[in-house]
């Protein structure tokens, strides 16, 4: 109906390391900001945590994020066991979800969502790709976190000096501090680049 544009199984099964060390910094503990979650949120899970978004060979050539991070809560102590849940736009702009484009019109080599739980350290890790923009919309990927004793949280990650960002009305309606919160720690190689992106927990009712 619309036309919108819209890895802790083993980080070595990829070949990554998720190395961070038990020191967060100041500004880390900072609550990451809630967002929208979108008309997009993913109508069905896999019933085992995901390794890799990417499944096959992908229709368009973009570069892959090895992507990950750890969940904290205020103090900078891990959160442990959570479900960290991811989904964004395949290459062709177009999400995986019925309210988007048919199956047909998708790209096939990607699998468009995915989920992990973090570890002791609380940890996560996916291999995924660069988000990819569509029109109204900068790049960014969707998150939602599900933690024992906090809110449920979703929110969205964005790519640094991506030139859509200044035109993304989301991210230029946040202030300063939300905006850093909410921007991946990007290094590597351009067309393989690595990201960190940690989420902060605020306190909550603590769930039955």
């Amino acid at each position: 109906m619309s036309s919108r544009r819209q890895f802790l199984s083993a980080a070595g099964f990829l070949g990554l390391t998720v190395a961070h060390g038990p020191e967060v910094s100041a500004q880390a503990h900072w609550p990451t900001p809630s967002m929208t979650e979108g008309p997009f949120y993913p109508e069905r899970w896999d019933p085992s945590p995901t390794r890799s978004l990417i499944i096959g060979r992908l229709a368009r050539p973009v570069p892959t994020l090895d992507l990950s991070g750890r969940v904290i809560d205020e103090q900078g102590a891990p959160v442990i066991g959570a479900r960290v849940e991811i989904w964004q736009c395949d290459p062709l702009a177009h999400y995986h979800h019925s309210r988007d484009v048919p199956p047909a019109e998708r790209d096939p080599g990607f699998a468009g969502f995915g989920w992990q739980t973090t570890d002791a350290a609380g940890a996560y890790a996916f291999r995924t790709i660069r988000p990819v923009p569509y029109p109204g919309r900068t790049p960014h990927i969707h998150f939602a976190v599900h933690a024992r004793g906090h809110p449920r949280l979703i929110t969205q990650m964005f790519m640094p000096e991506d030139p859509g960002n200044a035109g993304d009305g989301l991210f230029r309606s946040m202030v300063r501090e939300d905006r850093a919160a909410l921007t991946a720690q990007v290094g590597g190689d351009p067309t393989a680049p690595t990201a960190r992106f940690d989420l902060v927990l605020a306190r909550g009712v603590p769930r039955a």
